[in-house]
């Protein structure tokens, strides 16, 4: 408890604080003496300071990627100068630097940071090029994440091009400006030699730096990419940028994509291109975070910014930031051309399929799953299928089912896409994101029904997806082929290593789970019969009927003991589509909106 008097002091000492921090200067010069190594050298140039000290942070997490990663690990000497006279310093936590600057106005920073782990979101460097994830690259003044700042990037030798998001700074070579830390963290920096890819679609000059080589087409990426532009650009009406930047790391395997406000991180194999189904992916990748400069970026939830770079941001709505998102890229390469609707409407059911044979479906909802995302969803363990359902894949379905609802509820007239953009102009408008409340009133008012019973049934709970009511809208027939079945199921999963045969995973409520069956037993033998990989599909379970009894002999913790196993009943879907009943004039335009063709 404080008094006014002591209230007022403090309002008044943080007044003066940020204003003491809006006359600062920042300015970084990067450079690479051991690339070979690993290593980054990066001076701060801090000047304006007024206070004795200042204190300069290391993020922790990098937005879009909802996990603390404690950057500041990969720091190393750290020095403090004013030019003349080297600077003491105290590092009062983890990522926190004070720095005291005695007489000086103007200070440098030095300190090298390790890079050598390959994601979309962490930063790499080797001897042949550096990616440079900037949240785990650049420091920031406390209290200062609305300062600008400029970035001059010194390539290695040999080392020719830079390619970013960033704002260039004209007649200076590599040196970039950030209105403000938010814009400089959500701008990743391609440093090499990587082949530059340059084309325009929907009035906005794209770039695709390719670094790693790869079977693709330069020719053939420029028109199909702008397909998949164009077609995001006509949901929303307009692209909100006038350059974006995929900076693509080509590699000998490897995933993922990391969304930026002009740009994006692909990780791709680089002989991905080659094969019909690879290079699907890529543009499903492509359209994936290409969304996200909307979703996420500028439609987004109200948590996720402005940004706590030191915390946990918390919100739940990840299933329409990710799961919408993952909706729409199937949705997008449909209209685009690049999916057949057969093709569209299969990848849905096996979508939807997959979810529903999640046991943890069943026991978390998406949003405990989005606001859990800091501790499970990047952190999986042998139990997180039986406890825990991913924001995305659940999203995507929910989307789906929005979707189907939306349009069905209008007549046809309406559908997902109508709520999207009326929310990105919504956020547009108002300059801040949307709580879960917002979402679901817009999405009422677009459809004019109440989406109450839907949240409480897919957003706060964990019902079963009503699927033969959703697809019937669109006049499509969806059954479960294994209704009525009573087909043995073991529930677990296994993997030879070594020679030996161990089990991976236990379902939920399942044969092996109920009678005591573990991640990482040795199975030996079935019955009289040694075992073999998968043991899910040997000969001596699949002859066995539900409630029949196996032995199974396995060695846990160098034991051997055997394990007395019923055999109970799949509890698993297999959704299967057929179009037997001609559909109606109003399911066929229920279709045509929610297809979008």
């Amino acid at each position: 408890m404080c008094n006014k008097r002591s209230f007022l002091g403090l309002v008044l000492i943080l007044i003066w604080s940020i204003r003491a921090q809006a006359g600062l200067k920042i300015d970084f010069e990067v450079s690479f003496k051991e690339p070979q190594a690993h290593y980054v050298e990066v001076q701060m140039n801090i000047s304006g300071l007024a206070k004795d000290y200042i204190d300069v942070k290391m993020p922790v997490w990098a937005p879009g990627s909802y996990l603390i990663r404690e950057f500041s690990k990969n720091v190393e000497g750290f020095a403090a100068a004013d030019g003349v006279h080297v600077l003491s310093f105290q590092k009062l936590k983890k990522n926190t630097w004070r720095v005291y600057k005695g007489n000086s106005s103007s200070i440098q920073l030095k300190y090298r940071v390790y890079a050598f782990e390959v994601s979309v979101r962490t930063p790499f460097i080797d001897g042949s090029h550096a990616f440079l994830s900037p949240t785990g690259i650049f420091m920031y003044p406390d209290k200062g994440l609305s300062l600008e700042s400029t970035v001059k990037i010194i390539p290695f030798a040999g080392w020719s091009k830079v390619s970013t998001g960033l704002k260039a700074i004209p007649g200076k070579d590599f040196t970039y400006v950030a209105k403000n830390f938010d814009i400089l963290y959500d701008s990743p920096i391609e440093v090499g030699n990587q082949e530059v890819i340059r084309f325009n679609a929907a009035g906005v000059k794209h770039e695709v730096a390719m670094y790693g080589g790869g079977n693709y087409d330069a020719e053939k990426l420029k028109l199909d990419m702008a397909r998949i532009i164009e077609q995001l650009t006509a949901i929303y009406g307009e692209n909100p940028n006038e350059n974006y930047t995929f900076i693509v790391h080509n590699l000998s395997r490897g995933g993922g994509g990391l969304e930026h406000s002009n740009s994006a991180v692909l990780g791709v194999g680089r002989d991905t291109y080659g094969s019909e189904e690879g290079y699907k992916g890529f543009l499903s990748l492509v359209a994936h975070e290409y969304h996200h400069l909307w979703n996420v970026k500028r439609l987004r939830p109200i948590a996720l910014g402005p940004f706590d770079y030191e915390n946990e941001n918390y919100t739940t709505d990840l299933w329409i930031a990710e799961g919408f998102t993952a909706y729409y890229e199937n949705k997008i390469m449909l209209r685009a051309g690049f999916l057949s609707p057969d093709e569209y409407l299969s990848t849905l059911i096996n979508a939807l399929s997959a979810v529903m044979n999640t046991p943890g479906a069943k026991v978390q909802s998406m949003a405990e799953a989005s606001f859990d995302a800091w501790i499970k969803y990047y952190r999986p363990n042998e139990n997180s299928n039986n406890s825990s359902v991913s924001y995305y894949n659940k999203g995507e379905i929910a989307g789906m089912l929005m979707d189907l609802e939306i349009s069905h509820a209008t007549g046809g007239t309406r559908s997902l896409d109508d709520v999207m953009k009326a929310m990105y102009t919504q956020c547009k408008l108002t300059g801040k994101g949307y709580s879960d409340e917002e979402f679901k009133a817009m999405a009422e008012k677009i459809s004019g029904i109440s989406f109450t019973d839907f949240w409480a049934k897919y957003v706060d709970g964990t019902a079963t997806v009503e699927y033969a009511k959703y697809f019937g809208y669109a006049g499509i027939k969806v059954v479960d082929a294994n209704e009525g079945k009573s087909i043995p199921y073991l529930g677990l999963a296994s993997r030879k290593t070594d020679g030996h045969i161990y089990i991976i995973a236990v379902s939920r409520n399942s044969s092996a789970w109920v009678d005591g069956l573990n991640v990482g037993d040795e199975v030996i033998s079935i019955g009289d019969l040694p075992a073999e990989a998968p043991v899910e599909r040997m000969a001596a379970l699949l002859s066995k009927k539900v409630g029949d009894v196996i032995s199974v002999k396995i060695k846990r913790d160098e034991s051997e003991m055997v394990i007395k196993v019923t055999i109970k009943a799949n509890p698993n879907v297999k959704l299967e589509p057929s179009m037997d009943t001609p559909p109606s004039e109003i399911q066929k335009k229920i279709l045509r909106k929610w297809m979008g063709i």
